[in-house]
């Protein structure tokens, strides 16, 4: 089952090739970011910003389509916001880290077919 969704992306873009495939990198490099970000936070224990970086990823996932991943992340900021049932974050935070390295292969081979 595919992990990514980009019919909202098509849309906003009006189909634009460009914006797609440089959306696509810029989500890439992000979830580099987001999984160190996510392991370096909760390894603080700085559940606070641990809500904020969940709250920021929701967003990128989301516009890739992957609604599953958007709803966990909701439920992680919230969790992360109040401190409650920390050790329940590194459940998330693997999970987010699986969904975004099938989304890449995904998205990837989007767009290997897409460049002719």
């Amino acid at each position: 089952m595919k992990k990514t969704d980009l019919k909202y992306l098509i849309t906003t873009t009006n189909n634009n090739p460009e914006i797609i495939l440089e959306l696509i990198d810029i989500f890439i490099d992000q979830i580099g970011e987001f999984n160190n970000d996510f392991q370096k936070l909760y390894d603080l224990k700085n559940f606070d910003a641990l809500g904020k970086l969940a709250h920021k990823a929701k967003s990128s996932v989301a516009i890739m389509g992957m609604e599953n991943l958007s709803i966990k992340l909701k439920e992680l900021e919230i969790l992360a916001r109040e401190s409650k049932n920390p050790e329940t974050y590194p459940l998330y935070i693997r999970y987010f880290k699986e969904e975004c390295a099938e989304a890449a292969l995904e998205l990837a081979d989007y767009k290997k077919n897409f460049q002719h």
